[in-house]
């Protein structure tokens, strides 16, 4: 494809964005890029970094487009971009040609709008701290409370792109072995400081075509949620729960630490979240796993009650520390959002809580930064459940790196850790 006809794909694609606001921007690119098989792997890398990189400053190029009187279309946005981030390196004349699958010339209020915005800082001194900092006005005091003085530190580590991250399937591999296999087939990683499993890969490289993925010996997992995994603990033998288990990423990493010995079950409200997790199952060669749909009225909760030694809850949340990967997920939520989940987030540590056995352990855990959804749920949850207790930081049953975790409570930030945002709480069960 032509530089133009890229352009005109990104603006295609922002466009159907506009149209179906609540949609996910990945999983619309990747129904638009379905309809659309001509457009080669480079081609698509390219529009979709034009396009993300507008839904980073999303909020930014809105306040310079009104601020000149004007209404942000995809269009326009795609102008500004190019007037303000990439500080008039690319000539619009180049590129809104009007020629076959390029955009149109443009009008003169474009023009005037390129050439007003040509050379400008990307930040102005007259907008707004939440336009600046790029995240909804009323979420702004609950990022203060999370962070305080090192707010604008850790959300502008959050607008950077995130890593590739692979974690080594310890059933048929190891690490030296899985990136010798990556490296023969041109994909260079190293291991991560943090996670004892992963790998770390450089650019974006397609992982999932390669051997080494097709054969088992990696998945791809954020470090993050790699040491959420860690935080569990869970040893050949044990009887595991994965209760908000999806597609079953971390059933995979804890049947990895359990050697394919003992019994885990991944639980999950939907089914097709649970379908979806068979093939990476059998791809992982992993056999000591059964999956369980929740139901409504399901007996299946309280004749195992008091039964499991590990219970993991990966608790559906805002996803606030995976904005580096979903940064339009930011212009999405609401404040409605934010009290109908940790309403929810309440509701079900409950419940697993009581699958915990006398002397098991509990994990909770979210792929959110705020207070509300992390530390606070803890505190609401201990005062009720004075059975439970917070395990001492470093414990001997988790494969944590010492010095992680303080007070039985993991918070790692994009910043800090190179991380996607994600915070763990690990409580024991009075025996």
């Amino acid at each position: 494809m032509t530089p133009s006809a890229r352009l005109s794909a990104a603006i295609d694609l922002l466009t159907a964005m506009e149209a179906t606001p609540l949609r996910p921007a990945d999983a619309l690119a990747n129904a638009f890029f379905r309809e659309r098989r001509y457009i080669g792997g480079g081609d698509r890398r390219a529009i979709s970094a034009r396009v993300w990189g507008i839904l980073r400053h999303w909020r930014r190029m809105h306040w310079w487009i009104e601020n000149a009187d004007m209404q942000p279309t995809p269009r326009l946005l795609a102008l500004a971009m190019m007037a303000l981030e990439a500080q008039g390196r690319e000539n619009p004349d180049d590129l809104f040609t009007g020629e076959r699958y390029a955009p149109l010339g443009l009008t003169g209020p474009e023009r005037r709008l390129y050439d007003r915005l040509r050379g400008q800082d990307l930040l102005h001194p007259d907008m707004p701290r939440a336009v600046r900092l790029e995240v909804p006005d009323w979420l702004l005091p609950r990022l203060e409370r999370t962070f305080g003085d090192a707010l604008e530190a850790e959300l502008a580590a959050m607008e950077g792109e995130a890593t590739l991250d692979l974690r080594v399937n310890l059933l048929k591999s190891d690490r030296p072995t899985a990136r010798a296999a990556l490296g023969t087939e041109g994909i260079h990683a190293v291991e991560t400081t943090l996670s004892p499993w992963g790998l770390r890969v450089t650019g974006r490289l397609p992982v999932t075509s390669s051997a080494a993925f097709r054969s088992g010996l990696i998945e791809i997992q954020d470090e993050g949620s790699q040491l959420v995994v860690a935080a569990v603990g869970a040893r050949p033998g044990m009887r595991v729960l994965d209760y908000c288990a999806g597609a079953a990423g971390k059933t995979l990493g804890m049947a990895m630490t359990m050697e394919n010995r003992g019994h885990i079950v991944a639980c999950d409200v939907s089914e097709p979240r649970l379908e979806g997790a068979v093939r990476r199952l059998r791809r992982a060669g992993v056999h000591n796993a059964e999956r369980h749909l929740l139901v409504a009225g399901d007996r299946w909760a309280r004749r195992r009650s008091g039964s499991f030694d590990r219970v993991l809850v990966d608790a559906p949340c805002t996803g606030t520390g995976t904005w580096r990967r979903n940064p339009d997920a930011r212009l999405r939520l609401r404040e409605q959002d934010l009290l109908e989940l940790t309403a929810k987030q309440a509701e079900i540590i409950d419940r697993a809580a009581a699958l915990v056995r006398p002397g098991g352990r509990m994990v909770y855990a979210t792929c959110s930064v705020l207070r509300e959804e992390n530390t606070d749920q803890i505190t609401a949850f201990l005062a009720r459940n004075p059975d439970f207790a917070l395990v001492p930081p470093d414990s001997e049953h988790d494969d944590l790196p010492p010095g992680l975790s303080t007070d039985g409570q993991v918070s790692l930030t994009p910043r800090q850790h190179h991380t996607d945002g994600f915070f763990a709480a690990m409580m024991q069960r009075k025996s």
